[in-house]
């Protein structure tokens, strides 16, 4: 049986990566999907590869630091689908420099679409979900919103605060019947991954070869994430709620 049959989804940072793993996925467990991106060739490539398959899916243009934005894709969902189930607040960045290299504008940067997004989405998310009963919500945190990385100032701050913000907003509406998690991945094979070898001036090979140095040996897979966020989406975690969940192939360990 289809572990989200009748669901419907909303997932930021769709168009690639985890997102667009974790759309295929909730989609063929019975997900509507709602991919909202900044990327719209991108997302509507992923929108037309569900509908392919038979599923049920929207592509709606969003940059998650805009309130507009946002809220816009609350309601496209729930025009499109009747409401909403699940939030996956999955977009994210990272900038690879200290507090003394980072300059202010990508400081904020980072910090609006790691925090913000959540914040943004949330707010409007959050009321539907109330008046439907509840719903589910999952934030895409880091193992380094765990402990600190080097030269990654804000992309660490940040995704600390996504484990609080998690743990505050579960607080807040347990009692509405919304479940709120993250989701901590280890480095995980995606084009953020990648860029990171550009940013820090690295051979990409040796790059990757250096992350996969953990107990299991490899890096993870989008597909692998995704289904940790299946996981928390489900019904097989629906006496959890307030945790980060590590998927990181014993990286922390």
């Amino acid at each position: 049986m289809r572990q989200l049959k009748g669901k419907r989804a909303l997932i930021t940072g769709a168009a690639s990566g985890i997102g667009r793993a974790a759309a295929l996925l909730f989609a063929h467990e019975g997900a509507s999907i709602v991919s909202a991106d900044i990327d719209a060739e991108r997302g509507n490539e992923i929108v037309n590869e569900i509908e392919r398959l038979d599923g049920k899916a929207r592509f709606v243009k969003c940059d998650v630091t805009r309130a507009d934005d946002c809220h816009n894709a609350v309601e496209q969902t729930v025009q499109a689908f009747g409401g909403l189930d699940i939030l996956f607040n999955n977009a994210g960045i990272i900038v690879r420099q200290s507090v003394v290299e980072l300059d202010e504008t990508d400081w904020d940067r980072v910090m609006d679409v790691n925090v913000k997004s959540i914040f943004l989405m949330s707010k409007f998310a959050i009321p539907v979900m109330c008046s439907e009963g509840g719903g589910v919500i999952i934030n895409t945190s880091s193992g380094w919103g765990v402990v600190g990385g080097p030269q990654a100032a804000a992309y660490c701050a940040s995704k600390g605060a996504v484990v609080l913000l998690t743990r505050s907003m579960a607080i807040d509406f347990g009692p509405d019947g919304i479940r709120v998690n993250c989701i901590c991945p280890g480095d995980t094979d995606t084009s953020m991954l990648r860029d990171e070898a550009r940013q820090m001036r690295l051979q990409e090979n040796e790059f990757m070869a250096d992350a996969a140095i953990r107990p299991l040996g490899r890096i993870g897979t989008t597909e692998e994430i995704a289904q940790a966020a299946l996981f928390l989406a489900s019904e097989q975690s629906s006496f959890v709620t307030g945790t980060s969940l590590i998927v990181d192939g014993g990286g922390l360990a």
